[in-house]
This record gives structure tokens, C-alpha cells and sequence, in this order.
């Protein structure tokens, strides 16, 4: 039975006539069918709909086509390992698909952008492990660092990968480096015939509990950071932590930050574990496995505070990917940062000027008596733990009024400032309270201003 129905306008009197139309396909093209159509199993119905909608002024019609976007983010070991497929076939989820390869004599195609630093570490062993599994490859090296986050690097990628003449229906663009390469290649890849998959493999810890496991691409303009970008998340990620082993130890504490971010909003059992085992953590560069859930006295702190962080992280975004509820707790330490970042280039890591904005906020927080005394200083003695700065002369009260204004004209006029509200919990406010403001960065200047330990 079709649904069928004449309305009343109630403008000019005359009447409009509202039909939903599923769509079904036969012979090979689809056409529409009045109502609701069963056999949605076999592949012959469409999850997609049109409602037309005849009035006398004319037709219009709407067409609801619902999208799904499936990826994985995937925990590995020895990923360039050449007994190791997880690089090349990893992200396909058919079986038959996946023996149908295994199977085929055709060579596979790979095209790979790697961080240059990255490229100067790993490039010999991935060429090792495309070559022994007689994969043709081409690898891009790229200087993706945050004052190169541009288009201009994104229209080169795209150049390379044109070249390459890769098959977006069967040759995923491989990223590997830190989260400004994964945000640059993700970004071209969405451009690329409309939309190309792409595998993030993350090679520093704040990419590998961040910017891997969301949907977001972007790049820098007009001095603003991730001011270009799109929502499409890679078709796969691709975690080893034995990249960790390259990086310095400023970068361990970089990555830190966003966890941190993560344990105060959501994760007070993450929080306890940071504040218990972060310089371990810093000393071991996340290498260390232990036994037990804690195991002796360290015993499993990275694989437990990397799954917890990761899995936070997932909880938050996988509901709302592209940002549809601007209420996110994840936006913790991202009020102020970006302008700081940018401003102070290349002077502050990322996840260095999260945290200056996360002690901040804690500040506030406590002004505000969602904090005790005692939690503020235990969230303060963990960043220091962490060798996180919580404090910089560049942060003004300028750039946090400028910053909350920029913040009310970009997120429909509140302030959606997320706050914690004690150890591992968090709420969203939307009353700035330039008063509470004013005061807490007062004692957060005399309180932490003057501290040797904050300045980079």
C-alpha cells in the first residue's frame, strides 16, 4: 500500500500531495516503488528513499540516502615484518575477497606517503617488505610538519598519486607518520576521484590515540589551524607501538597530553594510571609489557593506558564522526590551543599547548567549585609528572577572550566550554563568566607563572 497523502495549504488553499518512494532495483537499474519494499537482504532494495512532494506550484523532491562509513583501528606487532599482512590486507573485512587476493598472481599496488623524518628511519625496511611480498610500490616523502600543513602539500600528494595511476577501487593510499601526515594524506585521499581510501599508521603516541582513530582530514589556512579539511575516516589504522622507539622523549610527553585529555573527561581509572605510571611510561617510550592487568610494579601501563585512551577516544567520536553535536567533551584543551599553537610556532607541540589550556581550564574549574583544591593539584602534580608545560607567558587574557569569541561565532553562539567536574568526570557549559575567567588566570599566573618547570 503506497503512502499517499493530500495536505491543506494553508497559504493559497490549494492542496500538495506527499509520496514515498523506496527504491528497487531490477534489471540491472533502479527504479522507484510506492511504500516500503521487503527483500532488503538480498541487495535488491536500496536503503536510500525519495519523497516527491506536487503542489500547483510544481514538484519537488527530497532524497534521503543514508551513508556508513566501517573502518577499524587495529592493534599490531612487527607491522613491516614481511610475514606480517596486516599492512597490505588488514583493512578488508570479506573473506572471499580476501582469498580471492591471497590467491591472485597479479602483484599488488601500493602507493605510501611518509613523514620525511619517518622515511629517514623505515623507508629501507618498508621497501624490504614490499619487495619480499612482490608488491609495486611508490613512497613519497614529505616535511609534514605543522608549519607545512598545507595545500600546497596535499596538491603535491595528489600529483604523485596521479602518477601512480592508483586504483581507488583497490589500492588504499598508505599514510605513515604523525598526525600531521595522516591529517594531509587523509584530506587527499578525499579529494582524489571524489573519495579514495586511505590506512593511517600512526609512528608518534599522540597520533596513535588521537588523530588515527577519528574521521578527521584538514590542513592550515589563513593562519588558522585545520581551517580546510573533511570528515572521512581511513579504511583502516594500523597501530604498532614499536614506532614509539624513535621518537624523543618530548614527543612521548606530547602524546601524553591528549590521554591525559581523555582520563579527566571520562576515565578516572585512566587518570590513576597516568598519575601512577607516566614517568615509567616516559623512561620506556610505551616498550614495556609486564604481566598481569599492572602486573608488578608497572607491569602492563602502556598496553592498558593506550587501549583506555583509544577506547575513550572512540566512544566519543564514533556517535557523532562529523561533528553534528557541537557538544563534545572532546574539545577539552582545545579552546585556547589552537591560537597558541599557531601563534607561537614552532615553539609548542600540540599536545604541549592542549595542556597549557587544560591547566587553564582546571584552574577555572576550580574557580568555579567544580574542583576541589586537592584535585586540582593532583591534576596539576600529573602534568608535571607527565613533563608537561601547564603554564606560558603567551597565553594572555586577550587570547582567551579572543579565543571564546571566536568559539560563540563558530558554535552557534554558546560557549560549550567542556569543564571537569572532579576526577575522571565532565560536564559542558555554555556561561563564560568573564569574572570566574579573570580570576582563575590571575592564580593561574601567580600559582604556576613563576615555575621553572613550565616553560619549554
Amino acid at each position: 500500500m503506497g503512502k499517499t497523502h493530500n495536505l491543506g495549504d494553508a497559504v493559497n488553499g490549494s492542496t500538495e500531495s506527499k509520496t514515498e518512494f523506496s527504491l528497487l532495483r531490477v534489471d540491472n537499474t533502479w527504479r522507484c516503488k510506492m511504500g516500503t519494499c521487503s527483500n532488503r537482504s538480498r541487495g535488491n532494495v536500496s536503503a536510500a528513499k525519495i519523497f516527491e512532494s506536487v503542489t500547483e506550484r510544481g514538484s519537488s523532491w527530497t532524497v534521503v540516502s543514508p551513508i556508513v562509513f566501517t573502518y577499524q583501528v587495529v592493534e599490531t606487532q612487527g607491522l613491516l615484518d614481511p610475514s606480517n599482512d596486516t599492512l597490505l590486507l588488514g583493512h578488508i573485512r570479506d573473506p572471499r575477497q580476501l582469498e580471492e587476493l591471497r590467491n591472485n598472481p597479479k602483484p599488488l599496488r601500493r602507493f605510501v606517503v611518509m613523514d620525511q623524518v619517518v622515511y629517514n628511519l623505515y623507508a629501507a625496511k618498508l621497501r624490504d617488505y614490499f619487495e619480499a611480498r612482490h608488491v609495486v610500490y611508490s613512497i613519497l616523502p614529505l616535511p609534514t610538519t605543522e608549519e607545512n600543513k598545507s595545500m600546497e602539500l596535499v596538491m603535491k600528494i595528489l600529483d604523485e598519486v596521479h602518477k601512480f595511476s592508483l586504483d581507488r577501487h583497490g589500492e588504499p593510499i598508505i599514510a605513515i607518520g604523525g598526525g600531521v601526515c595522516l591529517d594531509i594524506v587523509g584530506l587527499a585521499a578525499s579529494l582524489y576521484r571524489r573519495r579514495t581510501p586511505y590506512i593511517r599508521v600512526p609512528t608518534t603516541l599522540l597520533s596513535y590515540v588521537d588523530a588515527s582513530v577519528g574521521a578527521k582530514t584538514g590542513v592550515n589556512f589563513a593562519s588558522c589551524k585545520n581551517k580546510l579539511g573533511s570528515y572521512v575516516p581511513p579504511v583502516a589504522t594500523f597501530l604498532d607501538r614499536s614506532f614509539f622507539q624513535t621518537i624523543s622523549r618530548r614527543q612521548i610527553s606530547n602524546g601524553l597530553a591528549e590521554m591525559l585529555k581523555m582520563a579527566l573527561m571520562k576515565h578516572r581509572e585512566l587518570f590513576e594510571l597516568l598519575e601512577t605510571h607516566g614517568p615509567f611510561l616516559l623512561d620506556t617510550k610505551f616498550q614495556s609489557e609486564g604481566s598481569g592487568k599492572y602486573g608488578g610494579k608497572h607491569g602492563k601501563a602502556a598496553v592498558t593506558s593506550s587501549r583506555m585512551a583509544i577506547k575513550s577516544m572512540l566512544e566519543e567520536l564514533a556517535p557523532n564522526l562529523w561533528e553534528d553535536d557541537l557538544n563534545r567533551l572532546v574539545d577539552f584543551g582545545h579552546l585556547i590551543s589552537p591560537e597558541l599553537e599557531m601563534e607561537v610556532l614552532p615553539t609548542l607541540l600540540h599536545g604541549e599547548a592542549v595542556n597549557i589550556d587544560m591547566s587553564y581550564m582546571v584552574y577555572v574549574s576550580r574557580e568555579r567549585g567544580l574542583l576541589t583544591e586537592d584535585d586540582k593539584l593532583r591534576i596539576i602534580g600529573c602534568m608535571e609528572g607527565l613533563e608537561l608545560p601547564v603554564w606560558h607567558p603567551d597565553l594572555t587574557m586577550e587570547m582567551v577572550n579572543r579565543s571564546f569569541q571566536n568559539r560563540l561565532k563558530h558554535s552557534g553562539g554558546l560557549a560549550r566550554m567542556p569543564l571537569p567536574i572532579g576526577l575522571g568526570h565532565a560536564d559542558i557549559f555554555n556561561d563564560t563568566m568573564d569574572e570566574v575567567l579573570c580570576k582563575a588566570f590571575k592564580k593561574w599566573c601567580d600559582e604556576l607563572g613563576t615555575s621553572s618547570k613550565t616553560l619549554i
